[in-house]
C-alpha cells in the first residue's frame, strides 16, 4: 500500500510534468488538496455493498416495483482520470424484505466512487440488489456524460451514454420491463 506521503510526491511529480514551476504559491498545498479531495472522491473503496444492503424491513406483502430513481452519481474515468456523472435508477420487485430507500442512492455511490466504467457500475448494483435482497426482479438504467468525451478526444458536449441491466422479472417479462419504463418516464 503506497503512503500518504508518498501519494503527495506523485502528484508533485505531475505538477512538474506540467508546471515551469511547481513550487509556486499558488501550487504549493496543492498535493496535499489533491490527496484530500481523492479520499473523498474515491471513498466507494472504503465501504461495502453487504453492510449498505443488510438493514431491511418486513415488506408486509408489497410485491410491486419500488423504483428510486434520478439519483445523481459522480464517478471518475478509469481510462483517462476524467470525471462522469449522471443519473441512475434503481429499481427491484422484493419478496419478504425491503430496504430503505437511502441504501439505493448509497448502493450507486459505493460503486460510483472509485475508477469505474459505466457499464461496470450499472452491472455492480443490479448485482448487489440480486445477492443482498433476493427480489423478484433487480434493474438499474444509468445516464452518464463523460468527461472524456467532452472535453478532450471527439469533444460532443450533449453525448448521453446510456446504460441498463435487468435481471430477474425485468428481464424476463416484457410486462414488468415496460411498467418499470413507463415509471422512470412520468419521474424524468
Amino acid at each position: 500500500m503506497t503512503s500518504r506521503d508518498e501519494a503527495e510526491k506523485a502528484v508533485f511529480t505531475l505538477l512538474k510534468y506540467l508546471e515551469t514551476d511547481p513550487n509556486r504559491e499558488g501550487l504549493k498545498k496543492t498535493p496535499r488538496r489533491v490527496i484530500d479531495s481523492w479520499d473523498e472522491i474515491f471513498s466507494g473503496y472504503k465501504t461495502d455493498s453487504k453492510s449498505i444492503l443488510q438493514a431491511t424491513f418486513n415488506a408486509e406483502g408489497y410485491d410491486g416495483i419500488v423504483l428510486l430513481s434520478n439519483i445523481e452519481f459522480h464517478s471518475t474515468c478509469e481510462h483517462h482520470l476524467q470525471p462522469f456523472s449522471g443519473k441512475a435508477h434503481v429499481a427491484y420487485i422484493p419478496v419478504d424484505r425491503i430496504v430503505g430507500i437511502s441504501k439505493l442512492a448509497r448502493i450507486v455511490d459505493h460503486h460510483a466512487l472509485r475508477l469505474q466504467n459505466q457499464e461496470r457500475i450499472t452491472n455492480n448494483v443490479a448485482n448487489d440488489l440480486v445477492e443482498h435482497l433476493n427480489p423478484l426482479g433487480a434493474a438499474v438504467i444509468i445516464q452518464a456524460s463523460h468527461g472524456c468525451m467532452r472535453c478532450r478526444g471527439v469533444k460532443k458536449q450533449n453525448a448521453i451514454m446510456t446504460t441498463s441491466a435487468m435481471r430477474g422479472v425485468f428481464f424476463d417479462k416484457k410486462e414488468a420491463r415496460n411498467e418499470l419504463m413507463q415509471l422512470i418516464e412520468n419521474s424524468s
